[in-house]
């Protein structure tokens, strides 16, 4: 049926149902990135793949955060690929200590980098180049615990130098504050390393809190991180990067993250949680009822707007 004379071309809006989305785009054995630094981490979509019940996952993220002992100890996960293990600074990750230190239940297989090699990794990845010289090795130990970080000849002078190997995840989930239809994402505030993550993979989901006007991507375009082109979905999902936050929405849930390291050393309280509120809710907005609406307004932030910019615009008076 042909569109409506000033209707939307339909071709063009990527807006998914979340649950329909990972259906889609994630599948068993894929390698996938969530990435966020601290701030918009995609929760409500790894939250998505449990309930999905994905399996034998490769899961890539510079920090690995709440997010990974979640996903690991839900079975989701056969290998991590990471930097910097850690809950936010709210104490250790035990479902990876467990199964680092005691292989419980089962052995994890492990790729550890640094901050920067994961960076470079996904910018090699997004380039297509082959892999990426890095000079912040000398004197560590992690090349001698991971052999994919190897020393070369400097071709262009004397010396050796490191170099990691490119990153390209089948699927990269983020979250958003905000993108129009096509899948414009626009991010404020802290970022990581989104847009190399997502440059880098063969599928993109992007969530975000809220799908705008093309007007109002096209007013503040400096803001647009992700381009459409680069997007196979976005999905709407409001308070999606809780436990975490989003810059001018809301806070990070510090007594979430409190209460998870006590809750993590405990594997059978651990199963109990992710049973009650990921495997035992059908969406995102059931997960977030139990939560409760009155500690989610806790965490909601005053207004601040940053000062508007003149972008100018050529005069047609002259």
């Amino acid at each position: 049926m042909a569109e409506e004379q000033g209707a939307p071309d339909r071709r063009s809006d990527k807006v998914r149902d979340l649950g329909e989305a990972i259906a889609e785009l994630v599948h068993d054995g894929d390698t996938i990135a969530l990435e966020g630094f601290s701030h918009l981490i995609p929760f409500a979509a790894g939250h998505e793949i449990i309930r999905q019940g994905r399996k034998h996952l490769t899961f890539c993220r510079m920090t690995p955060d709440l997010i990974a002992d979640m996903l690991i100890a839900a079975g989701c996960v056969d290998r991590l690929v990471c930097s910097f293990f850690a809950s936010g600074s709210a104490g250790s990750l035990y479902e990876i200590r467990r199964r680092l230190e005691k292989h419980d239940p089962e052995p994890l297989a492990v790729e550890e980098y640094s901050h920067h090699a994961m960076v470079l990794r996904y910018h090699a990845g997004a380039s297509r180049l082959p892999f990426v010289p890095i000079r912040s090795f000398a004197g560590s130990d992690i090349p001698r615990i991971n052999p994919d970080i190897r020393e070369v000849d400097d071709p262009y002078g004397e010396g050796t130098v490191y170099v990691v190997p490119p990153l390209n995840p089948d699927v990269t989930i983020i979250h958003a504050q905000r993108a129009d239809s096509r899948g414009n994402a626009q991010i404020w505030g802290i970022t990581g390393v989104q847009q190399e993550a997502v440059y880098a993979a063969q599928r993109v989901i992007v969530t975000v809190e809220e799908i705008v006007d093309d007007e109002v991507v096209r007013s503040d375009p400096n803001r647009t991180l992700i381009p459409a082109h680069a997007v196979d979905a976005v999905c709407v999902v409001p308070r999606g990067a809780h436990p975490s936050y989003v810059q001018g929405s809301y806070d990070r849930d510090n007594a979430f993250y409190r209460m998870w390291p006590p809750l993590a050393k405990d594997p059978a309280k651990l199963q109990e949680w992710l049973d009650t509120h990921v495997r035992g809710t059908r969406t995102h907005e059931e997960y977030l009822a139990q939560v409760g609406e009155e500690h989610l307004r806790s965490l909601e932030v005053a207004s601040r707007p940053s000062q508007p910019v003149d972008y100018g615009r050529r005069r047609t008076d002259a």
